[in-house]
């Protein structure tokens, strides 16, 4: 092939592999845009873009829907009144939007922790799943969370894990027949609390046995208790029914902190992760820039397939 001949050719092709990178470039870029579906579900909750939609939840919903998102959570749904729940269930509906968790009332804590195996205890997180059940309905519900509470210090570990258990199947049996999962939160907010980390939350969903007793993995919480996130994910991924996100150090949105987001994004998006992705944080900004801020967050660690 003459010299010419060659670098045409090489031109050409080149060229073509140009025109190709731009091509993807612009589709991504158009996925990308305001109001494009996410790649992940995020779910949003009350407040984040009161700025622009205001104080009313359900103009919120509906404005977090035009932005891209498809689910909500709202950890307080128990204390709103039944009318605003329906409202919100049928605001849902409507938008073929998902209701993410809400917390069982009294589920466990510091007052009535299940590691103690007291009666008085159970009864109260039981109650507490019985209302659940009836909240869930209004909104088409179908995770909801529950946090054991705190070590009981004069038992040994081995016991107050085995009560914890026995008071979870009790909830489960509660929450089977109406299809919702208890999903269990390790936390780091205090060294008190019974439940921190991902392979002990997996050891107790194992002891209960039950589809309605799961795993909530936040980032934000095993960041700090443990690290090494997609490993610890990919450990424990058969009892994993829900994922919730906020960067580290600050409990802020992606990209504030220490967390690659756009990878652990793009490995729960390998994995065929069809879950809720909780947004269970707070925002560095305040105001519609911080809601723009946010969004842009997002949008930026949600760009994973180029």
């Amino acid at each position: 092939m003459k010299r010419s001949e060659f670098l045409k050719n090489t031109l050409l092709v080149a060229g073509s592999a140009v025109s190709l990178n731009t091509l993807a470039g612009e589709q991504q870029q158009k996925k990308n845009k305001a109001g494009a579906v996410f790649n992940l579900d995020y779910a949003p909750h009350q407040g984040m873009f009161s700025a622009t939609a205001g104080k009313n939840f359900v103009d919120e919903i509906k404005y977090m829907h035009e932005l891209g998102f498809r689910s909500i959570e709202d950890n307080g749904m128990t204390g709103r009144s039944i009318d605003e729940q329906k409202k919100i269930g049928e605001t849902l509906a409507s938008l073929g939007m998902r209701m993410g968790v809400f917390v069982v009332p009294k589920g466990g804590n510091g007052a009535n922790t299940l590691a103690a195996g007291k009666q008085e205890y159970i009864d109260i997180f039981l109650k507490g799943c019985k209302e659940s059940v009836e909240v869930a309905k209004r909104v088409n519900a179908k995770w909801v969370t529950v946090v054991p509470g705190d070590y009981e210090r004069n038992l040994s570990i081995g016991v107050q894990t085995g009560n914890v258990i026995e008071a979870l199947k009790r909830g489960a049996e509660i929450f089977e027949p109406h299809g919702i999962t208890m999903v269990l939160e390790p936390l780091s907010d205090s060294p008190d609390l019974f439940l921190r980390y991902s392979d002990q939350t997996y050891e107790i969903c194992k002891g209960v046995g039950s589809p309605s007793c799961k795993l909530l993995y936040d980032a934000y919480h095993m960041q700090k208790n443990e690290g090494n996130l997609i490993h610890k994910m990919n450990e424990c991924w058969n009892e994993i029914a829900y994922i919730q996100v906020g960067d580290n150090p600050g409990r802020r949105e992606p990209t504030t902190g220490e967390v690659n987001y756009k990878n652990v994004f793009k490995w729960l998006h390998e994995k065929g992760f069809k879950g809720v992705v909780g947004m269970e944080h707070g925002m560095s900004k305040s105001g519609k820039i911080g809601e723009e801020t946010l969004v842009n967050a997002y949008r930026e660690v949600d760009n994973f397939l180029v």
